[in-house]
């Protein structure tokens, strides 16, 4: 053979049909993940041809044992082919049932490998085809009127901006359907996720004083459609992570201490990939040591989070007519890519992450650098000074000579004292005309004078 034959997701190489029981398990598992796919038996995993010998009656006790092993019933195609000038026997499959059992066991293709499906899933899966995707569902009490034109033609721009969408704007109607949100006139429970005004999607956002949640600093609701909470919960992190300046170039460039770009992925997965029938919200917790993204709903038990950083796996979409939307404008690059993307990400920043399947749940954790206290906060925890007000005066200071701005909650987490005190230290800078206080409302930051 030219090229060497290679294990895939749709191909399973066995040496002889003394392996058929596992090549069934195969079969089986092939199915469940692409509903088709090929089974060679005379060929190594290795891709290396050994041949096999091949009369009528090993064609025939293929067929039974796949017919008497395999439910609900296949119907394969068994023939004899040559490759390298030596015999062997080729099964091509194909089954469009939810859900196929080798002996009375699920399983699932990934990679080259074959794993069991647990119950839940199986139960899932039948309950998905039966019923249909609940993004697909018209939405109930939420109609066009409520669509918030202005977010719509933004959307479509920027999707004509990637090159994804080749319509304009013309009005909610035909966009939406040109989009596939809308079905006899009624707006798909996709549609008001995305873009209705009467979205009940909402985001619980906190900081927390130390690595529990025993103590917290700030915390904010946010209920809206899922672009707005999008851009909610990404501005919430920036403002309270730390940042620092890179002056290698001659220029000076915020860097934060969690690459931005890995955060807006785990956001946008967070969002997409959420069970939307549970009643809980998406949250986000910025703790000392690390920043937590949760999302309510299951991650599919037959993989583990590391296999998409490992394998190029297809993306299990649990809301597919979000997840199209979301990629129309590039809020999604790739399908199946989002998790390998945020490792990358973090790898290159030198950031330690983690990908945390929970009971119920799942969280993606950045873990911070460790804060830069130096002498002056271990001065502070054994109580050697007289005016501690002076050595966070100072601290803040070296702050700002390092970043560009700082925030109450930045000051309030790394000393562990309480906002008010933070106030007095901040305006007694200002008063000494030392640092200036910008922004307005909940967005306050300062800088240096």
């Amino acid at each position: 053979m030219e090229n060497k034959m290679k294990e895939t997701e749709m191909l399973e190489l066995k040496k002889s049909t003394s392996e058929l029981r596992d090549g069934i398990k195969s079969i089986c598992a092939i199915l469940n993940k692409h509903q088709k796919g090929k089974l060679i038996f005379g060929v190594k995993p290795s891709g290396e041809v050994v041949g096999q010998q091949i009369s009528e009656k090993t064609i025939r006790d293929i067929s039974q044992r796949i017919a008497n092993s395999i439910e609900p019933k296949i119907y394969p195609e068994i023939y004899k082919k040559i490759f390298d000038g030596r015999e062997c026997v080729v099964v091509k499959f194909i089954g469009i049932e939810p859900i196929y059992y080798a002996d009375g066991k699920a399983y699932l293709r990934v990679g080259d490998e074959d794993r069991k499906i647990s119950a839940k899933e199986i139960e899932k899966r039948i309950f998905m085809k039966s019923s249909g995707k609940w993004d697909s569902k018209v939405s109930d009490g939420v109609g066009l009127e409520n669509v918030n034109g202005e977010r719509l033609k933004k959307y479509i721009a920027e999707g004509e901006k990637s090159g994804r969408i080749s319509f304009s704007y013309v009005d909610k109607k035909i966009v939406l359907d040109k989009l596939g949100l809308i079905k006899e006139n009624k707006l798909l429970n996709a549609g008001m996720i995305l873009f209705s005004d009467k979205s009940d999607l909402e985001v619980q956002a906190a900081v927390f004083a130390g690595s529990d949640k025993n103590t917290f600093l700030d915390m904010k609701d946010k209920t809206g459609n899922l672009f707005d909470l999008l851009e909610f919960s990404e501005n919430y992190i920036k403002e309270h992570i730390n940042w620092g300046a890179d002056l290698t170039t001659g220029t000076r460039k915020d860097v934060p201490e969690i690459p931005i770009r890995a955060i807006s992925e785990a956001l946008v997965n967070s969002f997409c990939h959420r069970d939307y029938t549970a009643p809980e919200s998406n949250k986000v917790a910025i703790y000392k040591d690390r920043v937590e993204i949760w999302n309510p709903g299951e991650f599919p038990s037959e993989f583990k989070p590391m296999d998409f950083v490992k394998m190029e796996l297809p993306s299990i979409l649990r809301n597919p007519k979000i997840a199209k939307i979301l990629y129309f404008n590039k809020k999604i690059e790739k399908w199946g890519s989002g998790i390998k993307r945020i490792y990358d990400e973090c790898v290159s920043s030198g950031v330690r992450v983690e990908f945390r399947v929970l009971n119920y749940g799942f969280s993606v954790i950045f873990y911070r650098k460790e804060a830069n206290q130096e002498q002056i906060s271990a001065q502070i925890r054994h109580k050697s000074v007289t005016n501690p007000s002076q050595i966070r005066h100072k601290w803040i200071i070296n702050y700002l000579n390092k970043n560009k701005k700082i925030t109450n909650s930045i000051i309030t987490l790394q000393f562990t004292i309480n906002r008010d005190t933070t106030r007095e230290d901040l305006n007694k800078l200002i008063a000494d005309g030392k640092i200036i206080k910008l922004g307005a409302g909940n967005n306050v930051w300062y800088e240096l004078k």
